[in-house]
């Protein structure tokens, strides 16, 4: 059976621990700080299930998944499992960025290096990827330490206890405690991975782990940020904002259990980092995130060109400049997408898709957005200030009448020009935007990593060889022979 969104909403009354606003929330399906959002992941789960032969695939057990949990092992097969991520990104203009795919193909990338891992381990993670696959469950994860001192190393930090570690061990598991960001999606979904992607060196084998946990596990403690949705005065006014702010938080782990059949690395330095780049982690989890930013810039440029037209200013020269140069960097995005799977490798029998296309994109993608967002401010200019206060000023009467008088269009009525510029704002100024244009820039790392990470995956020694090629082809011209007194 397909899983379906009334499944989902059932899978998330479970009693687990989140606050926010000074309060615990009791059933996150219902709470007006994640309603909307929690609707809009129930509603993707609801789209496979109407289109299961674009968004499923039968896994060996004979249950039916997402196509995210598939193990491609060829070009088709990822491109198939590409245009179900499309699809699904599609359904939120782009803007869930940690959707149920995100996780689910990190999974996937730890599965295809399974032979990178303690045997042990190996098989503890094999046995819940199936589990999770079949199940299709909803997973985050943390895998940021909480910002504090950035000059000392996680066991250094004053006081210490602040970020999650190993605090005890038997034969029944580990017992974890301390912080991990930022639990994006968390609110919403079924299990948490808990981790790490900062270097470790010798001392800090504590923090060296990575394991799953069900969300409503006991210790188990998620302080949210402030609810968008919640601030929302209605659809109308924020279209965004009051659906698809799927929320970060703090999760906190107070004395944690986690038993040994859901840990993957545990206090082992090297494996702390071969399991995101010796397996294919990485490229599988960022490689959903450049699929998504594709679908989002997609949307981003047909509200530039909307808002051109609303303003009548779409047969100014400077006007085309402007969306013929985004029209060029969303293309480039899709042609990156494109092209790491044209030039992807075989990695252990799976099919991949191209490391270093894969970090060259996100190079790009951590400036785009921030000119994306740029460009449309200066398109809309003040007309995304000069909004009526909300939809509630469509009154019938008085103050309708005014907005009739100042929201003018040569292509829609004022209610049409209303409805596109608080679109935008939602999009580009208010918190919901300018949270993810922060999260645009900084999702994948600080620029310094995933620059640091195209250095590191480029091949160097074709470009250097071609530049030593090229200059063993000339030299001095000396003579052939020099006279003995010289």
């Amino acid at each position: 059976m397909v899983k379906d969104g009334a499944a989902h909403l059932r899978s998330l009354r479970d009693d687990r621990t989140i606050f926010i606003d000074g309060r615990r929330v009791q059933d996150v399906t219902t709470d007006p700080a994640f309603a909307g959002a929690v609707a809009s992941a129930a509603a993707l789960y609801d789209y496979q299930a109407r289109h299961p032969a674009d968004m499923t695939f039968t896994t060996e057990t004979g249950a039916q998944a997402n196509l995210a949990w598939s193990l491609p092992r060829n070009h088709a097969e990822l491109v198939t499992r590409r245009r179900a991520m499309e699809r699904w990104a599609e359904q939120s203009c782009g803007m869930i960025g940690r959707s149920p795919d995100h996780v689910a193909s990190t999974f996937a990338g730890f599965m295809m290096g399974l032979h990178a891992y303690e045997p042990a381990r190996a098989a503890a993670l094999a046995d819940y990827f199936r589990q999770a696959r079949d199940a299709d469950r909803f997973l985050s994860y943390v895998i940021v330490n909480p910002q504090a001192d950035k000059s000392k190393s996680a066991k250094d930090q004053p006081g210490g206890g602040l970020v999650a570690s190993v605090v005890d061990e038997d034969s029944h598991g580990i017992t974890i405690r301390g912080a991990k960001m930022l639990a994006t999606s968390g609110i919403m979904a079924n299990d948490l991975m808990v981790s790490g992607f900062a270097a470790l060196g010798a001392g800090d084998e504590a923090f060296a782990f990575t394991a799953v946990t069900p969300m409503a596990t006991r210790g188990v403690k998620l302080h949210s940020r402030r609810s968008y949705e919640a601030a929302a005065t209605s659809t109308f006014d924020y279209p965004l904002s009051s659906r698809f702010d799927e929320n970060d938080a703090v999760v906190f782990f107070d004395d944690v259990k986690i038993p040994w059949d859901r840990v993957f690395v545990h206090k082992d330095l090297r494996m702390a980092q071969a399991q995101w780049h010796e397996t294919r982690a990485h490229v599988m989890q960022n490689y959903q995130c450049i699929v998504r930013l594709m679908v989002k810039l997609r949307f981003l440029l047909g509200l530039a060109h909307k808002v051109a037209e609303v303003n009548g200013i779409l047969g100014f020269p400077q006007t085309r400049e402007t969306l013929g140069l985004l029209a060029a960097k969303s293309s480039n995005i899709e042609a990156l997408v494109v092209a790491m799977e044209a030039a992807g490798e075989e990695f252990h029998g799976y099919f991949v898709p191209n490391r270093p296309m894969l970090v060259t994109a996100q190079v790009i993608a951590q400036t785009t957005y921030p000119e994306f967002i740029e460009a449309i401010r200066g398109l809309a200019g003040g007309g995304v200030i000069m909004v009526p206060s909300s939809a509630a000023d469509f009154d019938g009467g008085e103050i309708e009448g005014l907005i009739h008088a100042a929201q003018r269009s040569p292509v829609t009525d004022s209610e049409g020009r209303v409805k596109l510029m608080k679109l935008v704002w939602d999009a580009i100024g208010s918190e919901f935007g300018s949270r993810h244009l922060q999260y645009e820039m900084f999702y994948s790392g600080a620029p310094f990593v995933t620059r640091g990470n195209s250095y590191r995956f480029h091949d160097w020694a074709r470009e250097k060889a071609f530049v030593e090629g090229f200059m063993g082809s000339y030299g001095l011209d000396r003579p052939a022979h020099r006279d003995a007194a010289e």
